[in-house]
């Protein structure tokens, strides 16, 4: 079951990520490719906060929007702690796709 719910979390990071992907190229942006692959938790971990930023942005696209909600709920001790879960869930998912780590080789 375990192995199920890590798969299904990694197909929608994967989606997710493709669409604000496919979403940033469509509006001319010049972000860099975001992989999953990484040599480290450390970098395991960036590439969770990329993940949960990219899906802020892409849920929001209005940047005028965006950043006028910043205000709100960089105020907000429930925004973090929600904010810290997205991003745990997201390493989550980076840590199942590089077999967490190749096993401490």
């Amino acid at each position: 079951m375990k192995k199920l719910i890590t798969a299904i979390l990694l197909i929608s990071c994967l989606v997710m990520a493709e669409h604000t992907f496919a979403q940033s190229e469509d509006e001319g942006e010049n972000d860099s490719v975001l992989s999953l692959i990484a040599e480290t938790p450390e970098a395991g971990f960036q590439i969770a906060i990329a993940l949960a930023r990219k899906g802020v942005t892409s849920t929001q696209p209005d940047r005028d929007v965006l950043f006028m909600l910043r205000d709100v709920y960089a105020k907000d001790p429930d925004a973090s702690i929600a904010s810290s879960q997205v991003i745990a869930i997201h390493l989550q998912i980076v840590t199942a796709f590089n077999n967490y780590w190749r096993d401490e080789e």
